[in-house]
């Protein structure tokens, strides 16, 4: 069985892009550049803001200057409205929870900043017992590094072969790689299943109960 998860937070546990689509297009508005619509968002997610505003930019906008205008729009929205439409997906508290009682160490990594990231946790999950809740902090390469692994596999003192990494994208499968812990690509999240077999899945999961099996639990 295995003795560790660590999760993907945008579209693995949270169904977060409707917040993060009006947030960005608030910010986007408040700069005097054109929106997108909710759809675009899908493919401009899962690199980390910085990453999430230059594509949202148009190409010819995209410098230091806008991205930090943006930031700051972007962030005085989002803090206050990053609940608003974000929900859970369906049964992944009760995976959470079926995964704890089992004794199985949970940990969240995501490219999402580390403020933001508390707070939905705290906000969304305020039963589920996290070893680790990381997102992106200066100085730490954002996910496809292998970093934040390394630091939630030694914070929980689990090795790799022990561990599980579940995800919805090209990125968090490449994370898993190369950090050399085994896979789930999630098939209810932001990317397509397509993506998440050429980005090397070890597994995929259509339903959250799905990981109990790959964790080397009877459902």
């Amino acid at each position: 069985m295995k003795r560790a998860v660590i999760f993907d937070l945008d579209g693995t546990l949270l169904n977060t892009i409707a917040d993060l689509a009006i947030s960005t297009n608030y910010a986007l508005r408040q700069c005097g550049f054109p929106e997108h619509e909710e759809e675009a968002y899908f493919h401009f997610v899962g690199n980390g803001i910085t990453k999430l505003f230059e594509r949202a930019l148009p190409q010819d906008s995209r410098s230091g200057e806008n991205v930090a205008r943006m930031r700051a729009c972007f962030l005085e929205y989002y803090t206050q409205h990053n609940t608003d439409y974000t929900r859970p997906y369906e049964g992944m508290e009760a995976l959470l929870l079926a995964l704890s009682s089992r004794g199985v160490k949970l940990a969240v990594a995501s490219n999402k900043y580390q403020e933001g990231t508390e707070k939905l946790i705290r906000h969304f999950f305020p039963k589920i017992p996290f070893d680790s809740v990381l997102g992106q902090r200066e100085g730490v390469p954002v996910k496809p590094a292998p970093d934040i692994v390394y630091e939630i596999l030694s914070a929980a003192g689990v090795e790799k072969a022990d561990a599980l990494y579940v995800g919805d994208s090209d990125v968090d499968m490449c994370t898993a790689r190369a950090a050399g812990v085994e896979s789930v690509g999630v098939t209810w999240g932001f990317r397509s299943r397509e993506e998440l077999c050429c980005a090397g899945a070890c597994h995929l999961a259509d339903t959250p109960d799905e990981i109990l099996r790959f964790c080397g639990i009877a459902l």
